[in-house]
């Protein structure tokens, strides 16, 4: 029998915590603002949750690494801190808004190459400027046929914190959670030459289940 409980990422229990306490305090100097407390610590909770997907088994699909809206869909050159040159590729950016799941997934399976950190700006990251500018942590992705891809962790306006979770050299498998962004952000996928997406802008995705291209095809 499956539980009702949705599981929380260990990311989000100390945030639970403080609100928790927060709305006992609150509660102690009026019954309206404990409410008040008790609403943003179930909201809490509700933003870390972290439940289980179920990731298309065939190789080759490129699967969708967050929850959210594809905000943009164009071509682009990686962040230039991955060194993987100049040549644009499609990339997808999916917005994910502070009512999505925010635990982020591994597009395609494959081996990590190289991760960067880049401290920025925190604009609104539905805008496109938001993946120059903005606070981010990049990873690329060698598939072990000679391609390789891109996919990049972009804080947002009231993001303030990129969890990722994994390191160079690690080998991964398509689905599996690598990170977190914490309220609000986005995620860019540069997709290997070549291959071209499979999602439309203003389609709604899901982390570890979507597919967004077909790198076979």
């Amino acid at each position: 029998m499956k539980t009702l409980l949705v599981p929380i990422h260990r990311a989000g229990w100390p945030f639970i915590a403080i609100f928790a306490v927060a709305a006992i305090v609150l509660n102690t100097i009026s019954e309206a603002l404990g409410l008040v407390g008790v609403v943003l610590t179930l909201w809490c909770v509700y933003f870390f949750r972290d439940p289980d997907r179920v990731t298309p088994a065939r190789e080759g699909l490129i699967v969708s690494p967050a929850d959210g809206v594809v905000q943009l869909i164009d071509r682009a050159a990686p962040p230039g801190e991955l060194e993987m040159g100049d040549s644009k590729r499609w990339r997808v950016c999916v917005f994910m808004n502070v009512f999505n799941v925010h635990v982020n997934r591994i597009p395609i399976a494959g081996t990590l190459s190289k991760l960067s950190y880049r401290p920025g700006k925190f604009l609104n990251a539905s805008l496109d400027k938001a993946s120059e500018f903005n606070e981010r942590q990049s990873l690329s992705l060698d598939l072990g046929d000679g391609r390789d891809m891109a996919f990049v962790q972009i804080a947002g306006l009231v993001a303030r914190r990129i969890l990722c979770d994994v390191s160079e050299g690690q080998s991964v498998k398509t689905g599996e959670r690598f990170g977190m962004i914490r309220f609000g952000s986005r995620v860019d996928v540069y997709l290997p030459d070549g291959v071209e997406p499979l999602v439309s802008t203003g389609q709604a995705s899901i982390a570890g289940e979507t597919v967004i291209a077909d790198s076979t095809l």
